[in-house]
């Protein structure tokens, strides 16, 4: 159990430490991609990843597309942060499983039960209603959250891909996801200092450190909770969701005052509601 809460408590202090990055007027691009670097050094002195088993033959399609798509995502994250508060991006983050769960019925042909269709359905309305703007609000920076909740599906349809290709060990191929994300990320820097002359300062080296540090931390914990309850991978799942949404919606109400109309709380509600019954459908 220890290790899923480390795993809840790095996936926010992450969205955290963005919002915090606002007050110091940190670059997002350099904070990204100062992040990869980090990742890339902790991913490789803890899993030792032996890239000399790594050819022709590996998924490269699926690394590229990864590679290309976790910066842009993350920058989306930030944005959304940014624009729609920790709360409501958290939520769209964990809401994001319902792609993966409809490519599955539509491309896999899996067979759905009740239990399933019911939580699809719950976690629509519960989408809607988080992102639902305040009456007072004369901005509704929603596709943000919509780009982070699609963007996390279509990854996590690519990663569970990857964990299929059983020739190369799953961290060896997180480093190779690291790598092209790094490229990516520091591409996009590169034209922001060349082209727009944005500067490169040394507090966004300090920022995507800890971004860095607990972006790899909820990765490593949560491959320790999936072992450590290898029987029982539902409880991960719906804890880490559950969890993520519980505590990243203390965190914004509490120390962000980040404020939610009645109808976001009765959505967060609802995405609770959706979890529960989609784990509950692993079962039947």
């Amino acid at each position: 159990m220890l290790f899923l809460v480390l795993s809840i408590l790095c996936s926010v202090i992450v969205g955290v430490i963005f919002k915090i990055t606002r007050k110091y007027d940190g670059n997002p691009t350099q904070i990204v991609a100062y992040n990869y670097v980090i990742a890339l050094a902790l991913c490789y002195f803890t899993f030792s990843p032996n890239l000399a088993e790594i050819d022709a033959t590996a998924p490269w399609n699926i690394y590229i597309a990864i590679g290309v798509l976790l910066p842009f995502v993350f920058l989306f994250l930030v944005a959304s942060i940014k624009h729609m508060g920790i709360v409501k991006t958290d939520a769209a983050q964990r809401l994001s499983l319902f792609i993966p769960i409809i490519a599955a019925w539509l491309i896999f042909k899996e067979e759905f039960n009740s239990y399933k269709v019911t939580g699809l359905v719950i976690g629509f309305l519960a989408l809607l209603f988080i992102l639902r703007k305040q009456s007072e609000n004369t901005q509704n920076k929603w596709i943000f959250p919509a780009a982070v909740l699609v963007g996390f599906g279509i990854i996590d349809i690519l990663f569970k891909q990857i964990a299929l290709y059983t020739t190369l060990p799953y961290p060896t191929s997180l480093f190779v996801v690291f790598c092209i994300a790094f490229v990516v990320a520091l591409l996009i820097a590169l034209y922001q200092i060349v082209i727009k002359k944005i500067k490169l300062e040394p507090k966004n080296i300090l920022f995507g450190a800890l971004v860095g540090i607990f972006n790899f931390g909820n990765i490593l914990f949560y491959l320790k909770a999936h072992k450590a309850f290898a029987e029982n991978p539902s409880t991960v799942f719906a804890g880490m969701n559950m969890g993520v949404i519980i505590l990243g919606s203390l965190t914004g109400l509490l120390f962000f005052r980040e404020k939610l109309s009645k109808i976001n709380f009765i959505g967060i509600f609802l995405a609770l509601i959706s979890i529960i019954f989609i784990v509950i459908s692993q079962f039947k």
